[in-house]
């Protein structure tokens, strides 16, 4: 009988989950607990790691999981490699549900890097005001140049205040339009933006607004991802499970 396993923490992830659940199958959702209060979830949800390939291993093996989907942040590279590896090991079929990345098109001002350092290195600037669009994980990485002034756009309040000398804190959850994008940029005098390349439309406001403003953006790429089976809409991963139920 097939039990599926979804790697949540994005919306497609949560589109996915509202799929399976309308079709009564048997589903546990899981987030990495990145969050204070992540969204809930149709189906019965755990929160937290697994403890590397060989708690994955483990949980798959208790769970009696039988198919994964991958609906984790493109830059969930680890997590990405360890679901490879503990699927193989296990015999568990396996897909990767992913957003197209950006490119860019006319009217963009993109630098393109390899890494969060390659990012910070990119900064090497008199000051400006810089919406740092990336989460919380890697803030203190921009303490290096400390001259701008950073606005931070987080999901949750921070517990306690980032390293950084100079920041402000807007605390809001996507998806986001492409009028309240204009206006953060506009209201918080955004000069430079720094984003990960996670793609999909609701994370892409940001990019339109910051092409009609003639805004630069410090656009870091996508890790590599190990070889493995990908779809790209919720109707592909629901195909993909058809042929096993």
């Amino acid at each position: 009988m097939i039990k599926i396993l979804i790697l949540g923490g994005t919306s497609e992830a949560s589109a996915l989950a509202d799929a399976i659940a309308q079709r009564g199958l048997p589903a546990i959702f899981s987030y990495a607990g990145r969050v204070n209060s992540p969204k809930p979830q149709p189906l019965p949800t755990r929160i937290g790691g697994f403890g590397g390939v060989s708690g994955l291993v483990a949980f798959l093996a208790q769970e009696r999981i039988t198919h994964i989907v991958d609906a984790t942040h493109p830059f969930a590279a680890q997590m990405s490699a360890n679901v490879v590896t503990a699927a193989a090991q296990c015999g568990v079929k396996t897909i990767a549900l992913t957003r197209p990345a950006w490119r860019p098109v006319d009217g963009d001002q993109w630098q393109s890097v390899a890494s969060i350092d390659e990012a910070v290195s990119a900064l090497a600037y008199p000051p400006q005001r810089v919406l740092l669009a990336i989460g919380r994980m890697h803030l203190a990485a921009f303490a290096a140049q400390p001259q701008h002034h950073y606005v931070l756009r987080l999901v949750d309040q921070p517990t306690r205040p980032p390293s950084l000398a100079d920041y402000t804190a807007v605390i809001d959850r996507g998806p986001f339009t492409l009028e309240g994008e204009l206006a953060l940029l506009e209201t918080q005098c955004i000069e430079r933006i720094v984003c990960k390349n996670s793609g999909g439309e609701g994370a892409a406001s940001k990019l339109i607004a910051a092409r009609g403003l003639g805004l630069p953006v410090v656009m870091i790429e996508r890790p590599q991802q190990p070889s493995r089976l990908e779809a790209h809409s919720i109707e592909d991963v629901m195909s993909w499970l058809g042929g096993y139920y």
